[in-house]
């Protein structure tokens, strides 16, 4: 089930307005989103909002629905695809921490 943005900026801050902005300062044409499993019911909630940030930009999007275990697993092959990708964005998935 897909789950709302909403829902989203409740639990999480994956600092999309930072995705924007890094978006437009590389001009980026094709960004790849890669999701931890905990995070995928949101991935189209997420291009939906990406989508309606950089509508000048023409930026088009990819949902990486492969593993991704952490930092460290990059998808391998990007280099094969064309067009080219632009940028890779990586989200994780802890829930806000308090602060002490």
């Amino acid at each position: 089930m897909e789950k709302t943005i909403e829902e989203l900026h409740g639990k999480y801050d994956l600092e999309l307005e930072r995705v924007v902005q890094e978006i437009r300062k590389r001009k980026a044409k094709l960004v790849l989103l890669q999701f931890p499993d905990g995070l995928k019911p949101y991935a189209t909630s997420v291009v939906d909002f990406l989508e309606s940030q950089t509508k000048e930009t023409k930026t088009e999007f990819l949902i990486w629905f492969g593993s991704c275990y952490g930092a460290c697993d990059v998808p391998t092959g990007l280099e094969r695809i064309n067009p080219k990708i632009d940028l890779v964005i990586q989200f994780g998935h802890n829930e806000l921490q308090p602060s002490y």
